[in-house]
């Protein structure tokens, strides 16, 4: 059942329906990298739901910032095992886009 949902919303976002897409972004991921990044380079940073392509992510940004983005590079962030305090824990697996930005445009996160 899982794998319909995915194909479903993957086929909606890739015929450009902005609902789609939107809910493909979770939010922009803050941290003191991106944003050094952000200021010198024009390189943004977003956490995506693990079904989001480069095309879909692409189309989303254009959507919601107004911005039409020159370059989109995903990574995929594996699960990890951690040991702390004396308990044993999962670190959730976590997609990233990477944004590029042509020079003067700027995002801007409220």
């Amino acid at each position: 059942m899982a794998t319909t949902k995915k194909v479903k919303t993957t086929k909606v976002a890739e015929t450009g329906t902005s609902a789609a897409c939107l809910l493909l972004i979770k939010h922009p991921r803050i941290t003191e990298k991106s944003g050094i990044q952000a200021e010198t380079n024009g390189v943004y940073t977003f956490e995506v739901r693990p079904e989001a392509t480069k095309t879909i992510v692409k189309k989303a940004i254009t959507m919601m910032y107004n911005v039409v983005p020159t370059k989109v590079n995903i990574i995929n962030l594996p699960a990890q095992n951690v040991f702390a305090r004396g308990k044993r824990g999962v670190k959730s697996a976590v997609k990233k886009a990477v944004v590029y930005l042509k020079k003067g445009d700027k995002i801007e996160f409220v």
